[in-house]
């Protein structure tokens, strides 16, 4: 017990080291439980790759459904249709790009090339967005960098167990037909249980405020669980059911969303740590030089090839099309990938995880602190400056048929020297109290607002939209902000 809360101290205190060297903090996870396990200074002998695998599957289902709750559906819906093709026609692509590389550049059997091919066309978001946190990219860029990444990783996890299965690989249309009845039903059950689900918690006030994430993390999980059982997509069912669950308007959004970066963080380090566990540090150098000519397979033609190809109908800028090309870390789901034909016991498994592990630091090494750099050097930063949006908290007063709104006045926000008469609430709302400098006071119609006050306001039940639209009309736009504002600025 001591020992896992001193792993866990460190891997936290990683955060800030990996927040200000620019690298994915997955890296420092691995090397901690590299650093512990065979060959390190714990010296812990760790072979289970059962486990692993299904201690991975349980983190990436928590992973997944943090991400899908952070996704804002008006930057992913103008992107959607090129996220899908990268998803599954980008796939295609670099599956048999990287699997060439394997066979004919480094002599692996057709099997293993595949295994290694499906295994490392998956992107991960987490990776991706770690190191581009401090450069703001263009909507559609972000969008489809972040929908790519959820998406992507039900196609490739079924082409992994096909590959993985003992016996001949099924026909090329029959693995086709699998991933599309897989999809569907992932899609169906997801959006369902997502639409479901926050009916429910919008409509039932709880007893405690403390459960409406443990709820909204319990839906997501379901969603995965339904999917898993009726033989479909489960981490596409997991994304798109938190996808929906983050873009309603749930009770106490803020403190959910809290709760769910938070357990995303904690999955993420015992998942890394048990990766680092699973690795022999002695038994990659055979595999290192492999790895790095299969990784250039794929950096440099499997990825840029695979986003030109699924790109093409949609004609976007080369610029962006390098960004993609060069964004396509890999993370978390390629090493988890690579247990699957260990478990299966197919021969030569031990070799492809050693290679997807290798591959994996050596390229997250090149391209992450890079990202940023290429960024700004294509010019595609975004200068859109608009004030950070107000992270509005509703809780429901079930007996009184209304709501409570709270919310604090961000730095950038343009409600800082807005008088109260100025938010132009509807009628049915009003501004009930306003903390500041942690004094609390009933505002007048005249009291101008500051940064950092922290307002209460009460809203009927009929326009409690209404309310929290203008509220975030208001922190965009400032005094002059159009009437209940717009669409865009309604959603989380």
């Amino acid at each position: 017990m001591l020992v896992c809360s001193l792993v866990l101290l460190v891997a936290v205190a990683a955060v800030r080291v990996s927040s200000r060297s620019g690298l994915p903090s997955l890296l420092i996870y691995l090397g901690i439980g590299v650093a512990i396990g065979q060959d390190g200074i714990g010296n812990v002998v760790f072979d289970n790759a059962e486990l692993t695998q299904v201690m991975g599957y349980a983190a990436l289902v928590v992973i997944l459904a943090e991400g899908g709750l952070g996704t804002k559906w008006k930057e992913i819906k103008p992107a959607l249709p090129a996220a899908i093709a990268l998803s599954l026609v980008g796939v295609a692509v670099s599956v048999g790009v990287t699997a060439a590389g394997a066979h004919y550049l480094v002599g692996l059997d057709w099997r293993q090339a595949l295994l290694i091919g499906a295994v490392v066309s998956s992107t991960d978001a987490a990776a991706v967005f770690s190191v581009l946190r401090k450069v703001p990219l263009p909507a559609r860029v972000t969008g489809v960098l972040e929908a790519e990444s959820g998406f992507n990783d039900a196609p490739v996890v079924i082409l992994v167990v096909a590959f993985a299965t003992v016996g001949p690989v099924d026909e090329w249309y029959v693995l086709i037909g699998k991933i599309a009845l897989e999809l569907a039903i992932g899609v169906a059950i997801g959006l369902t249980v997502g639409f479901l689900g926050s009916y429910g918690l919008r409509h039932v006030a709880l007893p405690a405020s403390g459960l409406y994430p443990i709820a909204v993390m319990a839906i997501a999980v379901t969603a995965y669980a339904v999917t898993a059982m009726a033989h479909g997509s489960g981490f596409l069912a997991v994304y798109l059911a938190a996808m929906v669950l983050g873009n309603a308007k749930l009770p106490h959004w803020p403190a959910t969303r809290g709760f769910a970066d938070g357990l995303g963080w904690i999955a993420q380090i015992g998942m890394f740590v048990l990766l680092g566990l699973l690795v022999t540090p002695h038994e990659l150098l055979n595999d290192f030089w492999p790895a790095v000519v299969i990784g250039l397979a794929l950096t440099m033609v499997a990825r840029p090839l695979s986003v030109f190809i699924s790109l093409l109908p949609f004609r976007l800028p080369w610029q962006e099309q390098a960004l993609m090309s060069w964004a396509g870390l890999r993370g978390a789901v390629p090493i988890i990938l690579a247990t699957i034909p260990m478990v299966s016991g197919i021969e030569g498994s031990e070799r492809v995880f050693n290679i997807v592990f290798v591959l994996v630091v050596v390229y997250t090494l090149v391209q992450g602190p890079t990202l940023p750099w290429l960024a700004r050097k294509l010019n595609l930063r975004d200068n859109d400056e608009a004030a950070a949006d107000l992270g509005i908290e509703s809780a429901p007063l079930e007996k009184l048929r209304g709501h409570l709104l709270s919310f604090a006045i961000p730095p950038a926000s343009r409600m800082h020297g807005v008088e109260v008469s100025e938010l132009r609430l509807p009628a049915g709302a009003s501004v009930t109290l306003v903390v500041r400098d942690g004094k609390s006071f009933v505002p007048a119609p005249s009291t101008v607002l500051r940064r950092g006050d922290e307002l209460l306001v009460v809203a009927t039940d009929p326009v409690r939209d209404a309310a929290e639209a203008r509220l975030r009309a208001v922190a965009r736009g400032g005094k002059l902000a159009g009437w209940l504002g717009t669409g865009s600025e309604t959603a989380h």
